[in-house]
């Protein structure tokens, strides 16, 4: 247990709390990496976040139990691929257990700076940002994986961006206006 947990007293059962987070919508991302050996391993995620502008962090958060755990905890690089509403069926991939999530082909490998393929990226997300890792946190049943971009593109898309929402993929609507 962490001294974070140890002090940190129940406040609220813990359906209460899972019912209660359902209901914040958040960006749905692809995040991925390789590991030492040339394997790719991704996964979906609900929290990702910026935490600094300067220095420019960003988190991840990725449960223990994850079957990208410790790749992703080891990284030395990752990507967020942040998708929209074209994506859900990669999003429902990389969440799901036993499958080859990078079968259908859809990553290709980005070049680093010496011209070396290597980290796995989606070439149509609404943003990309290819990051190094810098820390790994504990955090109750989480880690939190921080990274600091080294790149960043976005999409020209207009694709609405994938949300998760009340334990599921959602799309926002736009509202007319009432101009």
């Amino acid at each position: 247990m962490s001294p974070v947990q140890e002090q940190t007293p129940a406040v609220a059962d813990a359906q209460a709390f899972k019912d209660a987070m359902a209901l914040l919508a958040a960006p749905v991302s692809v995040v991925t990496t390789v590991d030492d050996t040339g394997r790719r391993w991704g996964f979906t995620a609900s929290s990702v976040s910026s935490v600094s502008l300067e220095p420019p962090l960003v988190m991840v958060g990725i449960a223990l139990t994850s079957s990208c755990h410790t790749p992703m905890s080891q990284a030395h690089e990752f990507v967020i691929n942040v998708l929209d509403a074209r994506h859900r069926h990669l999003a429902q991939r990389f969440a799901a257990r036993g499958v080859d999530r990078f079968a259908d082909g859809d990553f290709a490998a980005w070049q680093d700076g010496a011209g070396q393929a290597g980290l796995p990226y989606l070439p149509g997300a609404k943003v990309l940002l290819r990051c190094r890792a810098v820390d790994v946190i504990r955090a109750g049943d989480h880690d939190l994986l921080l990274g600091t971009p080294l790149e960043i593109r976005t999409s020209s898309a207009t694709a609405p961006p994938l949300l998760w929402y009340q334990r599921g993929f959602h799309t926002p609507v736009p509202s007319e206006s009432t101009g």
